[in-house]
């Protein structure tokens, strides 16, 4: 409910005069679809951020993009603290699963940190691009815009102010923007969790088996897309084919890094091959990690089904890694969230399928683009009925939300129906 009051507020605050370039009223569906992908932090548009939204406009997206980040519990923290009001134990419960944390010691001093971190590292991104950005459009227009586009970064939101839908394909070849951008979008994605345990435990061995797990996962992910997008579209005319090779490294690795919840490019999502939009999905379902700014089922979700699935193949009881243990009540709940997710994706497909007159391909690619709060188009979006704009508003809202509260449902679910009855055991045949 927070979320969708944020979401309200700034449909409200969007549909007015002040905040269009025109001048103009703009329409309830328009504005609903923009705040919510602002909050949901997704980057999807109907409308040209950089050229349809007056200053005024392009800076109430900002702050849902920063309210959405940060997570409505975070924001709702710093209200309390400002006000001078105490933190009770109801809100640290809540804290406590917004944050997805184990415990509930510390809490109020890791939202403090979160606020601070997150201040620093954008900060840190805004001074890189200002670098680039100042040169090319003068000192206010540049920090603005290296403002902008840090927050939107370290937030995976992926709305960007260059205009005419282009995103940063002007500058494909830009090594500080690439890198900065890229560092934001990984660091934003990893989930302060786990930036949080990097930076007070150095050393490999002190790390927590969830940071080793999101690190790893997350620098796989990163090297395997690099390269199937590298070979895949190394001779494409329509994409890494005209460029340099330098050019075409960089755009490579930021089209394996883009597609978890980051949702800028810098080469045309619609002129991929099929195979690398198919990868892209992939990429997007997955999403990033637990506690971040980012959405999709997660990448702790994705390595403990395939650790489930593995440790099945060897015959094996026990899921283990890193000299660890997974309970089975852990990969449950991730095949749960997994099942759900796909449910959703794929209801959602259907219902764009029906009611648009594109390639099945457009449409599931724009649906798991919502699901993971990515962004990425191929370009259909602008011209999407209402019907459609509706359900990607109500999916972006679920993926921001959903496979964090569904796992808590079902954890509170199995809470209750815990050893209340158990049935004799039977074999099906299944395979």
């Amino acid at each position: 409910m927070g979320f969708a009051a944020i979401i309200l507020i700034g449909t409200l605050l969007l549909m007015l005069p002040i905040s269009s370039a025109a001048g103009q009223n703009t329409d309830f569906v328009t504005s609903l679809f923009t705040a919510t992908s602002a909050v949901c932090v997704t980057g999807l548009i109907v409308v040209d951020t950089g050229t349809y939204w007056s200053l005024f406009g392009q800076i109430v997206i900002m702050l849902l993009i920063q309210a959405g980040g940060l997570g409505f519990m975070t924001m709702a923290t710093l209200a309390s603290m400002l006000l001078g009001r105490r933190i009770g134990l109801k809100e640290r419960l809540v804290i406590q699963e917004a944050l997805n944390e184990f415990s509930l010691q510390g809490l109020v001093k890791l939202t403090q940190r979160i606020l601070i971190a997150t201040v620093l590292f954008e900060l840190s991104g805004m001074a890189l691009l200002s670098t680039r950005f100042i040169p090319i459009y003068g000192i206010e227009k540049g920090l603005y815009f290296s403002l902008f586009h840090a927050v939107s970064a370290f937030n995976n939101a992926g709305f960007d102010i260059i205009g005419d839908f282009v995103s940063f394909t002007p500058f494909v070849g830009d090594i500080v923007i690439n890198f900065t951008v890229m560092a934001l979008i990984v660091i934003g994605g990893i989930g302060f969790a786990v930036i949080m345990d990097v930076f007070y435990n150095w050393h490999i061995k002190r790390l927590s088996l969830h940071t080793k797990l999101v690190l790893t996962t997350t620098v796989v992910l990163i090297i395997v897309g690099f390269l199937f997008f590298f070979f895949v579209e190394y001779n494409n005319p329509k994409t890494l084919g005209p460029l340099p090779l330098p050019a075409k490294v960089m755009a490579a690795l930021f089209q394996s890094m883009t597609p978890r919840t980051a949702g800028f490019n810098t080469i045309s999502e619609g002129d991929l091959t099929d195979a690398s939009k198919f990868v892209t999905i992939l990429l997007m379902y997955t999403g990033a990690s637990p506690a971040s700014t980012g959405g999709g089922i997660k990448t702790t979700t994705l390595s403990t089904i395939l650790l489930a699935v593995a440790a099945v193949l060897r015959g094996r009881e026990n899921v283990n890694i890193y000299g660890k243990r997974l309970s089975w009540t852990l990969v449950m709940r991730s095949l749960s969230i997994a099942v759900l997710s796909l449910g959703l994706i794929s209801a959602v497909t259907i219902i764009l399928s029906l009611a648009e007159n594109q390639a099945f391909m457009k449409v599931l690619f724009e649906a798991v683009s919502a699901f993971g709060t990515v962004g990425l188009s191929t370009g259909i979006t602008p011209t999407l009925s209402t019907v459609s704009r509706i359900a990607l508003v109500f999916t972006m809202f679920a993926g921001r939300l959903g496979p964090l509260t569904i796992a808590v449902a079902l954890l509170q679910r199995q809470h209750r129906m815990k050893d209340l009855c158990r049935y004799p055991e039977e074999k099906i045949m299944v395979g």
